[in-house]
């Protein structure tokens, strides 16, 4: 599974990197205006710092919601550098503009993804990574994990190569989760990702090793 970070704020990145298991980011409007990163120029910017940092593929999104403005906003991120992957919404537009970039060999991430159908669209049109996004769904009582497996058995069945990058992940649960049901990859906050490293019996034992290490050596 790999493992990506939603999040604009390089320091977030930069830590999660350091960590060694981080694979890529994604990004979108919302994380950008988050971290006060406004203007065209500082936007486009700000992806090539962040590919800078991260020795992987990188989700930036095209504002745009026809196709020609798709391809124009797309080929013009994809060319700002090799890790860049052109983050299209899940609209008909959309569709086209994936199979478009397909085409030319340029990688896509097809988010706002809600249903098994439009998952099936997008794997058909050859994007790069599918985003169905959990943490939405949950929180209009739907189980966003529930849609993960959903897609896992569609895409196994024909062996579409589209990787399915659960997004909006909320908690480490949700990792967990969408690595029993066999997503190719999680997206989600930093938090999400260093939960996975607690444990309270973990926190007691280490607490135990080093108190009788003491009364031991001192």
């Amino acid at each position: 599974m790999k493992f990506f970070i939603d999040t604009a704020n390089l320091d977030e990145i930069r830590e999660a990197n350091d960590l060694g298991i981080l694979d890529g980011v994604t990004t979108n409007p919302s994380l950008m205006a988050k971290e006060g990163i406004t203007g065209k120029d500082n936007i486009l910017k700000h992806y090539v710092d962040i590919c800078n940092i991260v020795d992987g593929d990188v989700s930036a999104e095209v504002i745009s919601t026809d196709y020609a403005g798709m391809i124009k906003e797309g080929e013009n991120l994809a060319a700002l550098h090799d890790n860049i992957v052109v983050k299209i919404p899940m609209i008909k537009d959309g569709i086209k503009a994936i199979k478009y970039f397909s085409d030319k060999g340029i990688k896509t991430n097809c988010t706002l993804v809600f249903s098994a159908g439009q998952a099936l669209l997008a794997a058909k049109a050859g994007a790069t990574y599918l985003s169905p996004f959990v943490g939405r769904l949950d929180d209009i009582s739907s189980d966003g994990i529930d849609l993960i497996a959903q897609i896992r058995l569609i895409y196994d069945n024909y062996m579409f190569e589209t990787q399915i990058l659960a997004a909006s992940v909320r908690h480490s649960m949700h990792i967990i989760n969408c690595a029993e049901i066999g997503a190719d990859v999680m997206t989600g906050p930093l938090s999400s990702i260093t939960g996975l490293l607690k444990h309270p019996l973990t926190d007691s034992g280490l607490a135990k090793f080093l108190e009788d290490y003491k009364k031991g050596n001192s």
